[in-house]
């Protein structure tokens, strides 16, 4: 019995040692959190370890996050549920059910995963597109873009670009009885980061007659250059997304290469041809004092000449990194509503592009959650809900019900 008792104690520990976390009083639901993010690490750990040992890639491992929450396209008495193709790209539209007197809203939604992870057929997402369509009457496309590393940039953006673009065709609008005068595009992450560079890129499309109303951008990613704004040196060890995590994401937007995923982890990718480039993400004046904090400006260090930034394609291009657009490029594009969250790595992309789109004229809403961490839009269904992820949910709910 003694040695049960000392065996149990001695577990529980290790167990208690292994999930805390000193996080910041302002977060909610701490041990809630440290749980979540113990069951996230461990995956993590499983995936470095099976992929060290030559078993499978670290992503396919992570992958069974997303697995997991897979739920079938169905139908209820309030919206109509049917996964389809848009230009021979799988997407899962919800309709509402009951018909209304006029023309409905959309919103084209892209979901986060840092471009190797999740899908619209995950149940926080079908939870989020579900309700968008039954108290905003809108029809809401749900993107099932191609994920890494089986796939790399431009494939994830010309997935989108190509729902976007299908679905703005004026007979396909009618087809849905849509307002054409009243499309949205959004999403969180990675998703964010995708609605943003098509938002950039679609206003440019001489066959495209509809225009983007609003864009709305949670948490998203928005730029390769700097991995050393305040933003990942306070969070950089966060639940959910650390800075480690970040990079390994973005590197595999990229390539499989792992001397890139080095660079990154060093701030080197970047080389000397480039430096004119740090003028759009220079944190030092695009963020505001209170964001700033403490932290000294010093530009990334610049690796070698045919380092990774021109010997992997895309890294610096606009449409994986839409905050390196020139201002000119900003200029009248659809008004933005960015939400951004304290304890969270992304934080200072999105206050750093909404500084910027303001400059070049675009209306823009930034919303900062003080008791935020990122991710919080996939905590919106049992067993893993938080309060934060439903005030952040009934926020993107209303402004889109005020500006859509």
């Amino acid at each position: 019995m003694g040695i049960k008792l000392v065996s149990f104690a001695v577990v529980s520990v290790l167990l208690g040692h292994y999930v805390y976390l000193p996080l910041p009083e302002a977060l909610g639901e701490r041990w809630k959190l440290m749980m979540v993010d113990a069951c996230f690490r461990s995956l993590e750990h499983l995936a470095e370890l099976t992929e060290f040992i030559g078993l499978k890639h670290y992503m396919e491992v992570m992958m069974l996050l997303t697995v997991a929450e897979m739920v079938g396209p169905t139908s209820d008495e309030n919206v109509t549920v049917v996964d389809t193709t848009f230009n021979g790209v799988a997407v899962r539209v919800f309709e509402p059910t009951r018909r209304k007197p006029g023309l409905r809203r959309a919103v084209i939604y892209m979901h986060g995963g840092g471009w190797c992870l999740g899908s619209a057929k995950m149940q926080p997402y079908d939870a989020l597109s579900r309700k968008t369509a039954t108290e905003l009457n809108a029809v809401i496309v749900s993107v099932e873009y191609r994920l890494a590393p089986q796939h790399h940039f431009p494939d994830q953006f010309n997935d989108v670009y190509a729902v976007v673009k299908y679905f703005l065709q004026r007979d396909i609008l009618a087809q849905y009885l849509v307002d054409s005068g009243r499309v949205a595009v959004a999403g969180d992450s990675a998703g964010g980061n995708l609605a943003a560079a098509v938002a950039q890129q679609i206003r440019e499309d001489p066959k495209v007659e509809v225009a983007i109303k609003i864009q709305v951008l949670v948490y998203p990613a928005l730029q390769t250059i700097d991995f050393n704004t305040p933003s990942y040196q306070q969070n950089g060890n966060m639940p959910i997304l650390p800075k480690s995590l970040m990079i390994r994401f973005w590197s595999e937007y990229f390539s499989r290469d792992k001397l890139l995923l080095k660079d990154m982890k060093d701030n080197t990718h970047i080389g000397h041809e480039d430096r004119g480039l740090n003028s759009l993400v220079n944190w030092s004046i695009l963020l505001p004092e209170k964001f700033r904090k403490q932290y000294k400006y010093s530009p990334p260090s610049r690796g070698i000449e045919g380092t990774s930034s021109t010997s992997v394609p895309g890294i610096l291009d606009p449409r994986a990194a839409p905050l390196l657009a020139p201002d000119e490029k900003l200029r009248a594009l659809p008004r933005a509503f960015i939400m951004t969250c304290e304890f969270d790595v992304l934080r200072d992309d999105g206050v750093m592009y909404a500084t910027r789109l303001r400059g070049a004229g675009v209306h823009v809403t930034l919303e900062h959650f003080e008791d935020c961490f990122h991710g919080v839009l996939m905590f919106i269904t049992w067993p893993t809900d938080f309060a934060i992820g439903q005030k952040i949910m009934g926020r993107y709910m209303d402004w889109l019900q005020e500006n859509l």
